[in-house]
């Protein structure tokens, strides 16, 4: 410390402990009222690549179909699903269904237009469709049309399994969309030429616009799943009803993160409760401790609820990992101070504390930099809850190691010296164990760090970053199996969008039949009809044409004449052969893919009007009549959300089977548009895949750069702060070379077992180091100070086992017990990510008090023999 440092310190911590403490009190109180604000975010953009140019698209697919979020209820009752009962249940689970306050519609197979009931020609469709709440509708064509029905089957019904679906449908909100495109609009504007203040103002004030807008909706959304699944246990007597649909998906991960974070934030309470009682045997060492981590905890969550900074799945841990940083500076505080107490009995009290501060901050303040630099390293990793989940801890690290100089000492002081509460052994057995194995067996475990390094590498290479939302839960929960059962029944979970576009064309609205005709001839709508126009104009023709195809005398001459001349809607004339055929043939090829689900699109509506039109593709011109007669609240269903006429595109909606077991997403999107492009022909501009599934996949492809390129500016950042305190190249690397030893078998055990790369486990590994460099740096501080002595270096080594090493093993022993109660979690990431995390702290242990020590003692980085210090030094 600098001198006039150190007599502050002294002056404000110590020889006024009591005020310091209610200083302290006084600012946790302050913090505690903005924690209050404290939330969780589960929005679509937690799940988003920072920069992602398939968000826009995605915001435009959105904007112009009108995506609205959605929940899927499954009814699978005990009857036939066309009994009289299960259709009454059905429509008593719809009507409850809407009485939810921001539902906006409930689609069920009770709604649905029937068009075959009877069968009719297509000129008398508009007043023969009904539904099966009809009176008049006859109930086992109405099952045999929805049982065939290429846009109803395995999307709202599925009759092997006797299973259908209520589409449960949210309002958008327009608020949220408009800021959203404003920030959207901003930040392209800001990519080419940098951002004015004032931009940079609102850019933050959409930010905060925008993450309360998403808070408030997602606690909405909460109240809605929560109404709905108490309307399912109600009835629960129907039959089996499963909920389903992606929001619901991200509610349930964040209500498994709160649960977990509640639970094992008790269990882990209680758990260090039992370890530091077990450990130091005395009640002071068990409540001084917890108390520093409840303070560190507080003041975080107030300021991340000052700053309006929200916790997402990948920050969730952030508490657990601040009570351990916090603990670790506790237990080494606690250690040295017994150790000067057994040593020192006749010290002062402030002496003692004093003593222990000073030979203790130096490593605490490197480790807390260090720590700090591990995560501060995730901003590169381009994923936007990564890069928040890198802020926090760096913060929090800040935070936790100025409280625990502040309060611990404190508090110390005013407790008072308890002679008894001293060290009376030195060292434990299992440090004194891995002392004499690393004295006895040296080069056999620089081997075996070489044999387990090849492993790592190995490993390393069989990474993945396949995964599924269904692949994080239990099947047990019931997510899983909702999720299940839609993924199985009703067309799959995950949706994808394939966006086609076409060549644009004016429209052009004739005033008369003859000029529509003549304006589709110029746009060279009729190359696959090559009559002329004067064909169209016979009488004759049309008579024979449309009556052939089914469409009857009243849309003969008059009738379709009229229809042109007085329907003034320039959509029509989109509608051509070629351009079906094309979706068509994109729809069938899709169709094919095993991994794929329920396709719907423009061909899907074309396949039921065939089905008037003997199972022939129509023309040109009727295509045009086609659109003009269909009913308005029919052509909001089969043709709005798959055809955008302005844009000149199609959008052909589908869903992946997420239980696929072999199934590789990146691979199949890739698939998709190879296939697209060269084997259907469409040029590779007119093609785009959009979706949360592309977004997702995106995020999860970008974990193996992220993780190269946050792993390289971890060892770069600790390399350069042990380059700072060593003041040694030499044992600057010695130092690093347990710590990448554990992070780097922890990745290769992810790839020998399968464990995927995902947004959880990607921070294992800077998690392991930041956490781990402290007992490096621990143990080389300690090892140098000793070495000074006698200049011994096996000796030297047996002392810093004994001492450093009691509280390394100690801290070490905690994090990887708090971590292993994370086994008890649903949420499959959190298991992997508390097992993963205890496995590295171990092996990062082992190799502190086994590698590390030996490197040591073979390279002889502090020289041969140094002069011992005085006693008064």
């Amino acid at each position: 410390m600098g001198r006039a440092f150190r007599q502050y310190y002294e002056w404000f911590v110590l020889e006024n402990a009591p005020w310091a403490l209610i200083s302290l009190a006084v600012l946790t109180g302050f913090m505690a009222f903005f924690a209050k604000d404290f939330s969780m975010d589960a929005s679509a953009d937690s799940l988003v690549l920072e920069g992602d140019p398939d968000y826009l698209m995605y915001r435009q697919v959105s904007d112009s179909y009108g995506s609205s979020s959605f929940l899927v209820l499954t009814y699978t009752p005990d009857q036939p699903l066309f009994s009289t009962e299960a259709l009454a249940n059905l429509l008593v689970l719809r009507e409850e269904l809407k009485e939810i306050e921001r539902v906006s519609s409930v689609v069920s197979v009770l709604d649905v237009p029937l068009l075959s009931n009877p069968p009719v020609p297509i000129s008398q469709l508009v007043s023969n469709i009904k539904s099966l709440e009809d009176p008049e509708a006859d109930l086992e064509l109405a099952k045999q049309e929805l049982a065939n029905s290429p846009l109803y089957v395995n999307l709202l019904l599925n009759l092997d399994f006797n299973t259908t679906a209520l589409q449960i449908n949210f309002p958008r909100d327009e608020v949220l969309e408009e800021l959203i495109d404003t920030r959207q609009l901003l930040m392209s504007e800001a990519s080419e030429r940098e951002m004015t203040p004032e931009e940079i103002s609102q850019l933050a004030s959409l930010n905060e616009l925008i993450s309360q807008r998403n808070s408030a909706n997602s606690a909405n959304l909460h109240e809605d799943i929560k109404a709905v699944r108490a309307i399912i246990k109600k009835h629960e007597d129907f039959g089996e009803l499963h909920l389903g649909g992606i929001p619901m998906v991200a509610d349930d991960i964040m209500t498994f993160v709160r649960s977990d974070l509640v639970n094992f934030g008790t269990f882990v309470l209680l758990f260090l409760l039992a370890t530091l009682s077990l450990i130091f045997k005395r009640m002071r060492w068990v409540m001084m401790p917890l108390l520093c981590c409840a303070t560190v905890v507080i003041i975080m969550m107030g300021t991340l609820g000052r700053m309006n900074w929200h916790v997402t799945v990948i920050s969730s841990n952030f508490i657990s990992l601040l009570l351990i940083l916090t603990l670790s500076m506790s237990i080494h505080l606690i250690v040295r101070y017994r150790e000067l107490l057994r040593l020192n009995p006749g010290w002062s009290q402030l002496r003692l504390i004093f003593n222990a501060v000073r030979q203790i901050y130096v490593p605490c303040l490197y480790m807390a930099l260090t720590t700090g630099v591990a995560f501060i390293s995730l901003v590169v990793s381009g994923i936007r809850p990564v890069i928040n989940f890198g802020l926090m801890m760096t913060t929090g690290i800040v935070v936790a190691f100025i409280v625990t100089f502040w309060l611990f000492p404190a508090l110390l002081m005013v407790v008072g010296k308890d002679p008894f509460s001293g060290e009376r052994t030195v060292g434990v057995p299992i440090t004194n164990f891995f002392a004499k194995l690393t004295l006895n067996y040296g080069r056999t475990i620089i081997v075996a760090a070489v044999a387990v390094a090849c492993f790592t590498v190995v490993g390393v290479k069989q990474l993945v970053v396949e995964n599924s939302f269904i692949d994080y839960f239990g099947e047990d929960t019931e997510i899983y199996q909702g999720m299940q059962v839609i993924d199985q029944r009703l067309g799959g979970t995950t949706p994808l969008e394939i966006l086609i576009d076409f060549p644009g064309s004016e429209i052009i609205p004739g005033e008369t039949f003859a000029a529509n005709v003549e304006a589709l001839d110029e746009q060279d709508f009729y190359q696959s009809e090559p009559e002329a126009e004067d064909d169209f104009l016979e009488d004759e023709f049309l008579e024979d044409e449309f009556a052939d195809e089914g469409f009857g005398d009243e849309l003969a001459i008059g009738g379709f004449e009229d229809d042109f001349a007085t329907n003034d809607d320039p959509e029509k004339y989109w509608f051509t052969s070629d351009k079906i055929e094309e979706i068509k043939a994109v729809h069938n090829y899709l169709e094919t893919l095993p991994a794929v689900g329920k396709v719907i699109s423009l061909a899907t509506m074309m396949e039921i009007a065939e089905s008037f039109n003997n199972g022939e593709p129509f023309n040109n011109m009727q295509l045009a009549l086609l659109y003009s007669v269909i009913p308005e609240e029919f052509r909001s269903i089969v043709i709005d959300p798959y055809v955008n006429t302005e844009l000149s595109q199609a959008r052909i909606n589908l869903r992946i089977l997420d239980s696929t077991s072999d199934l590789k997403r990146d691979a199949l999107l890739k698939q998709i548009r190879h296939d697209i492009v060269n084997e259907l022909g469409i040029p590779e501009e007119r093609v785009h895949l959009a979706g949360m599934m592309v977004l997702y996949n995106n995020m999860l492809q970008s974990l193996f750069s992220s993780q190269i390129a946050t792993l390289g500016a971890v060892f770069a950042g600790i390399m350069v702060m042990f380059l700072v305190l060593f003041r040694s190249f030499k044992i600057s690397l010695i130092a690093m070379a347990p710590n990448m030893l554990a992070a780097g078998f922890v990745l290769g055990i992810m790839g020998w077992l399968g464990i995927p790369l995902d947004m959880m486990t990607i921070t294992i590994a800077s998690i392991t180091i930041g956490i781990a460099v402290d007992n490096t740096i621990h143990y080389i501080v300690r090892f140098k100070n000793e070495f000074a002595k006698d200049g011994d270096y096996l000796a030297t080594l047996e002392r810093s086992h004994s001492t450093i090493g009691k509280a390394m093993f100690y801290t070490s022993l905690t994090i990887i017990m708090g971590f292993s109660i994370l086994v008890m979690s649903n949420f499959k990431p959190t298991i992997y990510f508390g097992l993963l995390t205890a496995l590295a702290m171990g092996v990062a242990l082992l190799g502190a008090l086994t590698v590390l020590p030996q490197l040591i003692v073979m390279f002889r980085p502090f020289g041969r023999q140094q002069k011992a210090p005085s006693t008064s030094e």
